[in-house]
């Protein structure tokens, strides 16, 4: 029953429900889970900064028991519950959560195992360094204020922000209806952006990533690929695939283990090793023998030990298929603008920033003018009474008070209320000479002052030019070397405009290692000489092949089982001289015993050019380079083989070529190439040379017009020879003779040089050494050759590559050891 005075409203549910619950939605949404774009702060984070600085809680000072500032954030600003204000403090403190953390904590504040913080009566806190730049000149009106909860005090409604903390420190937070989750960033970085924005504010998204190259997270890892994040700064939406930072260390007893030293971001250790150990148990995983957790205050160090004859690189490939050591990182650029909820890209946030700052040195310089153009009207009222002394002081003296004194001087001299309370309350000692001095001294700088702080207001460009000068002192001051590694990986050709265009070598060994190097790594030496250790290696590997190509170049691999494979040059990582690489199953979709057995340079994919195959059974395929211009992620068939054979050589012709096909007990036949007919893709091939018994090819030759046929054999003798002393023969015969074996070991390969090239003679050991070929005589193809290499017992040479001749003092200079100098090389053996 209602009483004759109640009154009901009849209201339609659904539409009270959508009303109620938009109400609530916004008020979450701008009042509690998303940052703003100016300051990268939510309203939680701003108020315990903001407590900070009001209880004088500078880097400075001494630490305070965080209960104490919890309560004041409570009392002040924040009318919630005391564990969401610690909580969001806790985290503000932690370096493996924030990437420059705002608090500075003092006691248990949790770990990377996924501790929790102490309780809030037993830590203490202050604010960091860095954080005293979010709240400078917050004093001088550079901000709005508003009333607090129950009116009673006011509170900044965003901080000044001197640095660009949204990117920084990025920010997660899940409202209603959306998500933000920005990754933090280089604060180096972030500054060249702001800086390169301020210069050029129609600079590209790809001139903004020479600067800002990625996130970068406080507990380090490895970014696979850039595609994630150009689309992350170009769209405000992007996916990142995270990995940790791993090294596969080898003992001496020959079993390797995985040593992981950094972990993607907000991953839990203690989770993740506990994951790997499930792992093993359910025998998902089974060539684990060991795992334990060795880190400690000098880092991270997590030991993953590998039972024998394991393969460390499969291993590590299912961790980062099963585990967290490779995380997805979903990328969502959204923040408040106007107190309005947007996704917005790199330059967006960025150009939001700096229409930011430029408002508040705007704001500051007018609140600087303003107290200027004060203290210079005071001063010069001041200055009216040095003037006039005894009048003033007979004014003063016949006045009843101070009010009535006010108000004599006032109507004497036409001054404002303001001056004329600064005089009467001026002491007598004020009246010297000297103070005059001082006064008329004051009043010259205000009036510079203000000439110059009006013609900052009047001029953008001078507040701008003050934005760059001032965030630039603060990348002096806190910048840091990047910790997050990022790494190319395939597939990603939308970022061929970010890698400069430049020669490199690349190596590939006979366990499957690749890497690329500047093509300036090895210098040139005299022949003879003992060359550089061109990798580390694990025991008895060996390069098998090197060449030079520009990091644009397709290259392509083909396999001992007749596949071939693609990828660009930037593709493959590029490593130090002493690397060892990275192992091609990484790379390529390698199935089980297939290895890589020769790689080819192609710069395009032209229909007049063609691929020749030999394989080590002497087996010659001929295709046009364009059938394999499109190949699968997963590869395509190169050649059909017989069973037991391999594909060893592959060549590009331009069809009018001729071709030398060597074997390894020094027959070698010459023959054109258009005797191989062209066939199609997945053809056998045809016989291009009859072998003996135990004889295997071991290259195969493009006749170029003045060039020689350069023959190396296993000892490391080596000689050029005319390729007409080889006679054009039909594919198929047995060939002639082109090295004599028996004094000088069998034929280590062939190679068409001349004057100007340079070779790389690979021994079995792994060392290197760069020889000019004007060096190596030529002879004959019944000489022995000179010694282009010095060999030691028990190894041999195992390939050759050719290069650019080098244009370097160190051709003249003395032959060095693998490790250091050795004495002069001895002189090489005359034709034989």
């Amino acid at each position: 029953m209602f009483s004759d005075a109640s009154t009901v409203i009849n209201v339609d549910i659904e539409n009270e429900m959508k009303k109620s619950f938009l109400d609530y939605s916004m008020s979450v949404i701008v009042s509690r889970a998303l940052p703003d774009v100016r300051d990268g702060l939510k309203p939680v984070h701003r108020r315990i900064l903001y407590t900070l600085y009001e209880n004088g809680l500078g880097p400075d000072k001494a630490y305070r028991k965080c209960a104490d500032t919890v309560g004041s954030v409570l009392g002040r600003y924040h009318p919630h519950g005391d564990a969401s204000v610690y909580d969001a403090m806790v985290r503000l403190a932690q370096d493996f959560s924030m990437r420059y953390p705002l608090v500075d904590g003092h006691g248990n504040f949790g770990s990377v195992d996924g501790d929790p913080a102490a309780a809030y009566r037993y830590t203490e806190s202050r604010m960091s360094r860095i954080s005293t730049s979010m709240l400078t000149d917050i004093d001088k009106d550079t901000v709005d204020f508003t009333s607090n909860y129950d009116d009673r005090l006011k509170e900044p409604v965003v901080l000044p922000s001197r640095y660009p903390n949204l990117l920084v420190n990025g920010s997660t937070g899940i409202a209603v209806g959306m998500a933000t989750n920005i990754p933090p960033h280089n604060l180096g970085e972030v500054i060249d952006g702001v800086c390169c924005l301020i210069d050029n504010p129609d600079a590209t998204l790809e001139e903004l990533m020479e600067h800002i190259k990625g996130p970068d997270f406080p507990t380090g890892g490895v970014i696979m690929g850039r595609s994630g994040i150009r689309a992350a700064y170009a769209t405000g939406r992007g996916k990142i695939t995270l990995r940790a930072k791993t090294e596969i260390e080898e003992h001496k007893n020959g079993r390797e283990r995985i040593v992981v030293h950094e972990i993607p971001y907000m991953v839990n250790k203690a989770r993740l090793i506990e994951n790997i150990a499930d792992l093993v148990k359910d025998k998902r995983v089974d060539q684990i023998s060991d795992l334990r957790d060795e880190s400690d205050r000098d880092g991270m160090r997590i030991v993953i030990e590998l039972k024998k004859d394991a393969n460390a690189q499969v291993v590590l490939n299912q961790l980062f298929s099963y585990t967290q050591l490779q995380d997805t990182v979903g990328v969502i650029m959204l923040a408040l603008v106007d107190g309005q909820p947007k996704v917005m890209g790199l330059k967006e946030i960025l150009s939001h920033y700096i229409q930011f700052q430029e408002q508040v040195i705007a704001r500051r310089t007018q609140f600087d003018l303003r107290k200027a153009e004060e203290r210079s009207h005071i001063l010069e009222g001041m200055k009216l009474v040095c003037d006039h002394t005894d009048e003033v002081i007979e004014i003063i003296r016949h006045s009843k008070d101070q009010p009535d004194a006010k108000v004599n001087l006032m109507e004497r001299f036409g001054i404002t209320d303001v001056q004329a309370t600064a005089i009467v309350s001026m002491r007598l000692g004020q009246l010297s000479g000297m103070e005059r001095i001082k006064i008329e001294t004051e009043l010259d700088g205000l009036y510079a002052k203000i000439a110059e702080l009006q013609a900052i207001l009047a001029d953008e460009g001078k507040l701008l030019a003050i934005v760059k000068e001032e965030i630039q002192v603060i990348r002096q001051k806190y910048a840091d070397p990047r910790r997050t590694e990022i790494q190319m990986v395939s597939g990603e050709v939308d970022i061929e405009d970010l890698i400069p265009v430049e020669d490199c070598v690349v190596t590939l060994t006979h366990f499957g290692y690749i890497k690329r190097q500047p093509v300036d790594t090895y210098k040139t030496q005299r022949r003879g000489g003992r060359g550089i250790s061109g990798m580390a290696r694990r025991e008895e590997d060996f390069v098998e092949e090197l060449f030079i190509c520009s990091t644009h170049d397709y290259i392509m691999f083909f396999s001992n089982r007749g596949r071939v494979y693609r990828l660009k040059g930037y593709e493959i990582a590029e490593s130090s001289r002493a690397s060892k690489g990275i192992n091609m199953i990484n790379l390529l979709p390698l199935e089980k015993d297939e290895k890589i057995t020769s790689m080819i340079r192609m710069s395009e994919f032209e229909e007049d050019s063609f691929l020749v195959m030999v394989t080590k059974q002497g087996v010659i395929k001929r295709t046009e380079t364009s059938s394999y211009r499109n190949v699968r992620k997963g590869g395509l068939i190169a050649i059909n083989l017989d069973e037991g054979d391999e594909l060893a050589w592959v060549r590009q012709t331009d069809g009018q070529s001729q071709l030398i096909v060597a074997t390894k007990n020094g027959m070698a036949i010459r023959f054109e190439e258009q005797d191989a007919r062209a066939l199609g893709r997945t053809a056998r091939g045809v016989k291009a040379i009859t072998l003996e018994e135990g004889d295997e090819v071991v290259g195969m030759a493009v006749v170029n017009e003045g060039e020689y046929l350069l023959t190396v054999s296993e000892n490391g003798q080596g000689r050029k020879t005319f390729p007409d002393e080889y006679r054009i023969q039909s594919r198929g015969g047995k060939g002639i003779r082109n090295y004599y074996t028996d004094k000088n070991g069998p034929v280590a390969g062939v190679l068409m040089v001349n004057d100007e090239d340079d070779i790389f003679v690979i021994s079995e050991d792994g060392v290197i050494i760069r020889t000019n070929v004007a060096e190596i005589a030529q002879q004959s193809r019944y000489g022995g050759g000179v010694r282009v290499m010095r060999i030691q017992e028990d190894n041999k040479v195992v390939a050759l590559a050719r290069a650019p001749k080098e244009v370097d003092s160190a051709e003249e200079a003395e032959p060095q050891e693998a490790e250091g100098e050795s004495p002069a090389a001895q002189e090489p053996s005359t034709e034989e």
